[in-house]
């Protein structure tokens, strides 16, 4: 009897660890170069067992065949990666927006690593990713990540087979979302450089003689650095907004 007890224990903790584990894997915030490997696994133990007792009841019993016992943990591996792409998702909404501005102020040859993408990307891109990581630990959303982890066994329950329809159609949603959310935070940029260089074609018109790349490249550069400064705050606003209602939609909010 205890031997049975102790194994349904080591059951239920292991099936959390593995949707939790397979997403501490991919998410952002947590699963960036920056943090070491096996700070991930402590922070998915962690919290593996602080959740593992309240969702107890929603797992499935011990299987007796080993064949369908790794069948139901590569269920949740699979299911809990495709929770952290969703969130990853969310963020690529800042790499987009960091990309147009890049192109309207002319800084899209100047590269830096990125830790989202963990290359080397237009420097406006990398500082709009970072930014987005460090609003979503400042402004507590990694809790919105978590909790949506613990209330996504409501949409995907353990052990259930989901179709794979739905989570192409979930990634295509939210990556739809995303596109959209990037421009949106991009589009005083996309303004400003419509009007920039229809006011340098007028000036070119009118005066063929002014060599208008070499008014156009500095006055592109500190228009841009001037517009940053003013809207990246409310950038960073749209982006926290449209994270929490993006999560929401995708995952049941209690």
């Amino acid at each position: 009897m205890l031997a049975d007890l102790l194994a349904g224990q080591v059951w239920s903790i292991f099936l959390v660890f593995a949707r939790f584990g397979a997403a501490f894997a991919v998410m952002p915030a947590f699963s960036e170069v920056f943090v070491p490997v096996r700070v991930r696994l402590l922070l998915a133990g962690a919290v593996t067992f602080a959740v593992a007792p309240a969702i107890a009841g929603m797992l499935p019993a011990l299987p007796a065949e080993p064949l369908q016992l790794a069948f139901v943990a590569g269920l949740e591996v699979a299911i809990g990666i495709f929770l952290g792409l969703i969130a990853r998702l969310t963020l690529a909404a800042a790499h987009i927006a960091g990309l147009v501005i890049g192109y309207q102020t002319s800084l899209a040859n100047a590269f830096a690593f990125d830790p989202s993408t963990h290359q080397q990307g237009v420097i406006t891109s990398a500082w709009m990713s970072t930014l987005a990581i460090v609003v979503v630990m400042a402004g507590d959303l990694h809790h919105v990540l978590l909790r949506a982890l613990v209330d996504s066994y409501a949409m995907f329950p353990a052990g259930h087979v989901v179709d794979p329809g739905e989570f192409a159609e979930a990634a295509t949603q939210m990556l739809g979302r995303s596109f959209g959310l990037g421009v949106r935070m991009a589009m005083p940029f996309l303004v400003y450089g419509i009007v920039l260089f229809l006011a340098l074609g007028l000036m070119q018109r009118l005066m063929p003689q002014l060599q208008v790349f070499f008014v156009a490249m500095p006055l592109q550069l500190a228009l841009g650095f001037v517009l940053l400064a003013m809207t990246t705050g409310l950038a960073m606003m749209l982006f926290v907004e449209e994270v929490e209602t993006g999560l929401g939609s995708i995952i049941r909010m209690r």
